[in-house]
């Protein structure tokens, strides 16, 4: 699949603070990863789903914390195996979960390790969400429970609910590639109780779920938590990431007014995991 290379130039007086407001802008248009290179941020985005005019209403969002100028390239699909050899490493997350490609060597002085197929250059599962999410799956209690992995990207949380004993694992996404990368990696890691659809909210519906995991992006996750509510056993958990610190506050109050209890959150580099307890 070819992407698009979309670079942000930003001139500001604090470019962290403004780069992390343009990736969210941008993860609600569709972008899917992030890097931070110098002065810029570098966004990319299927190039089925890019349009010149996705960006253009950012710009009167940004003015008060400086200037965005933009260009964009087309990224080839390429030989994602031999850039993973040359750029991807490792993960080792709260000491006992390594993330790793298959040409890396095993590592056995962790409880949990994944194997993830390289598809592309990014969306590794390395991103801080990714790692506040297994931290926190980590210290809960997946034994037989019934989970929800609401787009579910790589499938990495889902392979790490199975390795945490969970009974039936349901991930969900709408997009192509997430949904052949999901499949593929349940295989490597011989994860044989996740079952994978391709589609949006409405494949919940009817369903009931212990534990639900989301790891998506701020407004994703406000129109979702309705439905997240009506689907989730009383006392069961909602995990929530892909969001700024910023976000708390409106995540939190939406929860609350659909029947969720607040336990507690986490934190790196300004994103943000928060756990909930359906009331």
């Amino acid at each position: 699949m070819d992407y698009i290379l979309l670079t942000c130039k930003i001139q500001s007086e604090n470019i962290e603070f403004t780069s992390e407001i343009l990736a969210q802008e941008l993860s609600d248009l569709g972008f899917e990863s992030f890097e931070n290179s110098k002065d810029s941020l570098l966004a990319y985005i299927p190039i089925n789903n890019f349009s010149e005019t996705l960006f253009e209403s950012l710009t009167s969002n940004i003015f008060n914390l400086g200037t965005v100028k933009y260009s964009h390239s087309i990224i080839k699909d390429q030989n994602w195996n031999e850039e993973w050899e040359k750029n991807f490493q490792p993960v080792l997350i709260a000491n006992k979960c390594y993330i790793r490609a298959p040409f890396h060597e095993k590592n056995s002085d962790v409880l949990y390790e994944i194997v993830m197929e390289p598809k592309m250059a990014f969306g590794t599962g390395h991103h801080e969400t990714t790692s506040l999410m297994i931290e926190q799956m980590l210290v809960l209690d997946f034994k037989g429970k019934q989970v929800l992995d609401m787009g579910c990207g790589t499938g990495v949380l889902s392979i790490m609910a199975s390795m945490l004993k969970a009974a039936q694992i349901l991930a969900i996404d709408i997009d192509e590639w997430a949904f052949q990368s999901t499949v593929e990696n349940c295989k490597v890691n011989h994860v044989d109780n996740v079952t994978v659809d391709k589609g949006d909210i409405d494949l919940i519906l009817g369903k009931k779920f212990d534990i639900i995991l989301a790891n998506i992006n701020r407004n994703i996750l406000l129109n979702q938590i309705p439905s997240c509510s009506a689907v989730l056993a009383s006392n069961g958990l909602l995990l929530m990431s892909g969001i700024y610190r910023s976000d708390f506050e409106i995540i939190k109050d939406t929860a609350l007014s659909n029947g969720f209890k607040y336990i507690c959150l986490s934190e790196k580099n300004n994103w943000i995991a928060i756990l909930f307890t359906r009331i």
